[in-house]
């Protein structure tokens, strides 16, 4: 297996590139200055190490409209792509006028008029003003959402590798799927399948939960699977910087009573429903209603949200949409699409697809079976 650390394919990381640059003109951005993690991938095309957890804003990359350059925070080029030189990568520093001092020897810092950057904390909102001394701060995170929406077809490919790990997950778990095994154990046949394929971040917190009969949004709490119980799996694999995410729900045990068919078969028409809503054009309130045409309470969880480098536009909730939160589908986006239907004394039937939208409607880019398809 290969250990080196490579950069993104030239082919993935100029086509996100050159989106991320006309999104700049379309704003009128000069110069970006980025600092997550995700935005930094999307520009540069090199993996960075140790990124996890939190940490605040730095200006860990910088794009020039006028030229293309990229100027990268790395202390060696390992994973860096031949574009960016070596007199364009600059090293960690805890001294942020260091950083400062970098960003003032960027092409175009002393004429920029527009600089964006994708977050800002106090510091910097202090400091930047002295390396673009001519230029107005903004917030450049609507371009850079505009850029990543909408997938290259580089993107999908790189998404569908993603999306094959999680699969993988979901189906070493269901191996292990019985009366009286620990949810855990269904977790950890999950991981240890995904780590096989190469991924050792999953991209979901979640993996295997028996569901609650008593309260529609809760998990139950027994911790153990036992005959008759729903059980939910949720796989996410965050493979090469791309999420791919699926989910399924199956019964335990061999018997399977009339309630249990009848909500899967809720299930089935909910997600007939959200696959109908997902076409160029339509507005996100259509899944939604979705749920409304289906006769199903919307859960508190948002329905459906964009897949990329990360959580991409657009996530879609009844409490984003009440706070006027408007947005359309387009061709080319990617949604992780979730249905949730639930019965008391039976349990919830959770599925998660994710799909492309297509200039005709929506392709299902998930292969994994579920229960009602094989029953």
């Amino acid at each position: 297996m290969a250990t080196e650390v490579l950069p993104d394919a030239y082919e993935l990381r100029s086509g996100r590139r050159e989106r991320a640059l006309a999104q700049m003109d379309a704003h009128g951005l000069d110069i970006l200055v980025l600092g997550r993690q995700a935005n930094i991938r999307y520009v540069t095309g090199a993996p960075q190490l140790w990124i996890a957890g939190t940490r605040p804003f730095g200006p860990i990359c910088a794009l020039v409209r006028a030229s293309g350059d990229i100027y990268l925070n790395s202390t060696w080029d390992e994973g860096v792509p031949e574009e960016i030189g070596h007199d364009h990568l600059y090293g960690l520093a805890w001294n942020p006028m260091t950083l400062i001092d970098v960003l003032k020897k960027i092409d175009g810092a002393e004429t920029a008029r527009r600089v964006g950057t994708d977050a800002i904390t106090p510091t910097f909102a202090a400091l930047l003003p002295e390396a673009f001394p001519h230029a107005e701060l903004v917030d450049a995170e609507p371009a850079m959402r505009a850029a990543r929406r909408v997938k290259t077809p580089d993107e999908i490919v790189a998404m569908g590798r993603s999306l094959r790990v999680a699969e993988r997950g979901l189906a070493a778990a269901l191996g292990e799927f019985t009366p009286g095994v620990p949810e855990r154990t269904l977790a950890g046949a999950m991981m240890e399948a995904m780590a096989a394929g190469g991924v050792s971040t999953p991209a979901t917190q979640d993996a295997a939960w028996v569901t609650s009969k008593e309260h529609p949004w809760r998990r139950g709490d027994s911790g153990e699977v036992r005959p008759g119980d729903l059980v939910a799996f949720a796989a996410g694999a965050l493979a090469n910087g791309y999420v791919a995410e699926v989910g399924r729900t199956w019964p335990a045990g061999d018997l399977v009573d009339e309630p249990t068919r009848k909500l899967f078969g809720r299930s089935n028409t909910l997600y007939d429903n959200m696959l109908a809503a997902c076409r160029p054009g339509a507005p996100t309130s259509d899944l939604l209603g979705a749920y409304q045409a289906a006769g199903e309470p919307i859960p508190p969880m948002p329905i459906a949200h964009g897949l990329g480098l990360g959580f991409d536009p657009p996530v879609v909730s009844e409490t984003l949409l009440a706070a006027g939160e408007l947005d359309e589908l387009e061709a080319g986006m990617v949604l992780a699409i979730t249905g949730y239907v639930w019965q008391e004394g039976a349990g919830a039937v959770f599925r998660r697809d994710t799909v492309r939208i297509t200039e005709d409607g929506v392709e299902v880019m998930t292969a994994s079976p579920s229960w009602s398809d094989r029953d």
